[in-house]
């Protein structure tokens, strides 16, 4: 019998937009190996479902996620240097559930969803602390809005457990090189406007408005004509992470984004055209006006 069956709640409404919470407040929302793989199943199956259009990734009780359940990699200390250095056991039942090193787009990291790359936005709201692998998690987020109190930084420095949920990469691609290594080398906390000002934080909101700031941008984000948003959004993250060159980015981009012209921008023309968006305005999406 699952201990903890309410780890990790899933909301998906039918305006597209997905509210995921972790939800161990004991813990502070630690993730044990029964939580990372709900926590994955819950981001694999949102990205897989086509009524929904946006994810947010959030933490209860004033929390965002403070990383791995220590308690939990403490216990590898019982296992034989053998069991500790297995690939994978893959066990439900198991508290050292060991994981595989990257090998596809779809792996499951130890904090469960943090090695992913999807194929619709999610937005991480941050309130109190995103700290060792609970920062990762919060980098799988395109967008992070962070409550003026947020703490985030690599706390794991201190215990000699590394990033190996993507915190390497994707920091220095967010915050850029130089910051990255402050915050990975020190391990020392960064608050909400700091956050803002590297670029690691997108929003900072007042204490408690994290996740209905988060809400008011996914219902923007699904207004949107969704297969050019995507095409961008994914161009952007192959420019960053997959590209060989300048060229290959300036490529991809025009392959997959001028199939989108015909199939929504000759439409969203047509809307602007009729005089719908001028100056800059939005008003008119998610409105039925274009």
């Amino acid at each position: 019998m699952d201990p903890e069956p309410d780890a990790v709640l899933v909301d998906s409404n039918p305006d597209g937009v997905t509210v995921i919470t972790i939800n161990r407040p004991h813990r502070r929302n630690a993730v044990d190996p029964a939580t990372s793989r709900k926590l994955y199943t819950a981001i694999i199956n949102f990205d897989d479902d086509p009524a929904q259009k946006v994810a947010i990734l959030t933490g209860s009780n004033g929390c965002f996620c403070a990383g791995a359940d220590l308690h939990e990699v403490a216990a590898m200390n019982k296992l034989s240097p053998a069991a500790r250095g297995a690939t994978q056991v893959d066990n439900p039942d198991s508290t050292t559930d060991r994981i595989k090193p990257p090998t596809g787009p779809r792996t499951r990291g130890p904090m469960g969803p943090s090695r992913l790359l999807l194929q619709k936005p999610l937005i991480c709201a941050v309130a109190g602390h995103a700290v060792a692998g609970g920062l990762e998690l919060s980098l799988l987020g395109d967008m992070r809005v962070i409550e003026e109190d947020a703490v985030l930084g690599v706390f794991c420095r201190r215990w000699g457990v590394p990033l190996i949920d993507g915190g390497t990469v994707r920091l220095p691609a967010i915050v850029g090189l130089g910051r990255a290594l402050d915050l990975i080398l020190t391990g020392r906390p960064v608050g909400a406007q700091e956050a803002l000002a590297m670029g690691l934080a997108n929003r900072v909101v007042p204490k408690g408005q994290a996740l209905a700031e988060a809400k008011k941008i996914a219902q923007q984000l699904v207004a949107f004509p969704q297969a050019c948003m995507r095409a961008d959004r994914a161009s952007a993250y192959h420019a960053a992470f997959d590209a060989r060159s300048f060229g290959d980015a300036i490529s991809n981009e025009w392959d997959k984004g001028f199939p989108v012209v015909e199939l929504e921008g000759v439409q969203g023309a047509a809307g602007f055209s009729k005089g719908a968006g001028r100056h800059g305005d939005f008003s008119s999406f998610g409105k039925g006006k274009l």
